[in-house]
């Protein structure tokens, strides 16, 4: 499932090429024909994300809500648009390009207010500029639940996934099942402003990329190692094979329902 870095990304890239402009709006696969015909031609005021939820704003009181789920993608191009193929459930067309949205888990037309009510569901996005850090930690510290669970809990904390909790967890040092109560306030003060960094820098990049500059293992003469979202990580996915801090074999285990990745030596 993309991370919260992945759903920015596609709220810039679509404030910048059909916001404040009119769009044509339409579903060729159907399923989302009638709302695309009341917003055909009106103008997309606004494009932004909260976790991983996507939001195109028109008009005074219509926003389209997009969730991409596991198997949802949104691409762009330049016009011409070409026929539409397969299940494609929504097509943005502006002055110079189109995009479309393929296999969402949500598309749906909603009122502000009803858009409030799912922001209000979620937990502050580390990518916003309303972060509150404190308000999550409220949450944290009051919880016997283990770190694992909280960081990808996006009522807690929104758009962080898989890769970027297993990653925060070992660049503190943390074993996943200490109890969020159990942390200290000094380790999560340092904790939120990395995970911001790395999550900022996940924007920018359009991959993740959490291993220091020192532990880079292109310093000791092995080659990099990437996953399959296009960055350098300590753990994520990496079970079997050497820590790279300390060469302890990366562990594995399914923690509600994914797979979790960590170093018992430095996470102990």
């Amino acid at each position: 499932m993309p991370e919260g870095h992945t759903l920015h990304r596609l709220a810039r890239r679509h404030q910048a090429l059909f916001a404040k402009r009119p769009v044509a709006v339409s579903s060729p696969q159907g399923r989302f024909a009638d709302s695309a015909a009341l917003l055909d031609g009106q103008v997309m005021t606004r494009a932004e994300a909260h976790g991983k939820h996507l939001f195109h704003r028109f008009g005074p009181d219509l926003v389209v809500h997009v969730h991409l789920g596991l198997y949802g993608t949104f691409d762009d191009s330049e016009l011409p648009a070409p026929e539409p193929r397969g299940q494609l459930r929504l097509r943005y067309v502006g002055e110079t390009h189109f995009a479309d949205l393929r296999g969402p888990t949500a598309c749906e037309l909603l009122t502000r207010a009803e858009v409030r009510a799912i922001r209000e569901r979620l937990g502050p996005d580390p990518l916003r500029r309303d972060f509150d850090a404190e308000r999550v930690w409220e949450r944290i510290s009051r919880s016997a639940s283990p770190l694992a669970t909280l960081l990808m809990d996006q009522k807690v904390l929104a758009g962080v996934g898989n890769v970027y909790r297993a990653e925060l967890l070992f660049r503190h040092g943390l074993d996943p099942q200490i109890p969020g109560r159990a942390l200290d306030r000094g380790t999560w003060d340092a904790m939120a402003p990395d995970l911001v960094a790395l999550m900022r820098d996940g924007v920018r990049r359009g991959r993740i990329d959490t291993v220091r500059p020192e532990h880079d293992p292109r310093r000791k003469g092995q080659a990099a190692r990437k996953d399959r979202h296009g960055g350098e990580v300590y753990v994520y996915r990496r079970a079997g094979m050497p820590c790279l801090v300390c060469g302890t074999e990366v562990r594995t285990s399914t923690h509600a329902a994914r797979n979790l990745f960590w170093c018992p030596t430095c996470q102990a």
